[in-house]
């Protein structure tokens, strides 16, 4: 590595130089690799020449996007960055990423090393299909049910006043977005109103679900979870229970319930706000929602 240097200028983009430190910026910081270098002067030009869209707009999101979901990864696994900070050893180990999948391709230690132009280009092709489709699949997916879930925000006073309700006509993609959307909005988010706390949305059988929102992505701790006698009943129990009709269940850790219809899952919400208004209010507004907050929950 006596030659290595990054130098844009010349097209040269290694990484292995000694006080080499670059990021890619926008608040990752992972280590680039040379992998993560190109996408950084290059990776615009190639989402509009896949994608096909020209909105400059679009493309900064897909540019952030791309990086955050594919090309960071790399970047980490090349510089040796640790997926979590401490210690403690890892779960598990993950082998089948683009980086081993690639390093599969090399000769084992007692192969032929012949034929090793013939494994880079194997290689480079499998590389350059990932890339495509997961630009692609990030057109068509992502950034719609992107689209959807700021409509469902923006309009989300009008399906409960509380404003901590969002609704969709029809199932997508929407714990990807809603987190990330709320910080450019700059939304008041914690465990009672006006935060959003609750999503609606049909199921693949026609009837509706009500999920909580969790703290934050990938996580399985709920903002406002259902309420704890609620949870582990279903059906015509949790109906007698609740006084809504068409409960289905409420899952035993209380992360997410069910209705046969979009009132009944509606209601299901607004039922739950009340109960932890009453709940707060009877502690005397020291528990987890305000009470003055929850007045405006009734639909």
């Amino acid at each position: 590595y006596r030659s290595a240097r990054y130098d844009s200028s010349k097209h040269r983009y290694d990484h292995h130089q000694r006080g080499f430190d670059e990021v890619f910026g926008h608040g990752f910081k992972t280590k680039l690799s040379s992998a993560g270098l190109v996408y950084k002067h290059f990776g615009k030009r190639v989402i509009s020449a896949i994608s096909g869209i020209s909105d400059e707009k679009v493309i900064d999101t897909l540019f952030l996007k791309v990086y955050d979901g594919f090309i960071q990864e790399i970047d980490g696994i090349d510089n040796g960055v640790a997926v979590k900070d401490g210690e403690q050893a890892p779960n598990y180990r993950i082998s089948t990423d683009l980086s081993s999948r690639v390093g599969y391709l090399n000769p084992g230690w007692n192969e032929d090393a012949s034929d090793i132009e013939q494994r880079f280009h194997k290689a480079v092709a499998m590389t350059g299909k990932e890339l495509t489709d997961r630009i692609l699949s990030y057109k068509n997916h992502w950034l719609p049910a992107r689209d959807l879930v700021t409509k469902a925000i923006a309009t989300r006073h009008a399906v409960h006043k509380s404003g901590s309700v969002v609704l969709f006509e029809k199932f997508c993609s929407w714990k990807s977005h809603l987190h990330k959307i709320e910080q450019e909005l700059k939304l008041e988010v914690g465990k009672a109103p006006p935060s959003i706390l609750y999503v609606l949305y049909p199921d693949s059988s026609g009837k509706w679900r009500i999920q909580c929102v969790p703290m934050r992505e990938g996580s399985f701790e709920s903002r406002l979870a259902l309420p704890e006698p609620w949870r582990g009943v279903r059906g015509e129990e949790l109906s007698k229970l609740t006084g809504i009709d068409g409960c289905v269940f409420t899952h035993a850790a209380g992360f997410i319930g069910g209705n046969n219809t979009q009132e009944g899952a509606l209601a299901m919400a607004s039922s739950s706000l009340d109960f932890y208004a009453k709940t707060s209010a009877a502690a005397g507004g020291d528990n987890e929602p305000s009470s003055k907050k929850l007045k405006t929950s009734e639909n």
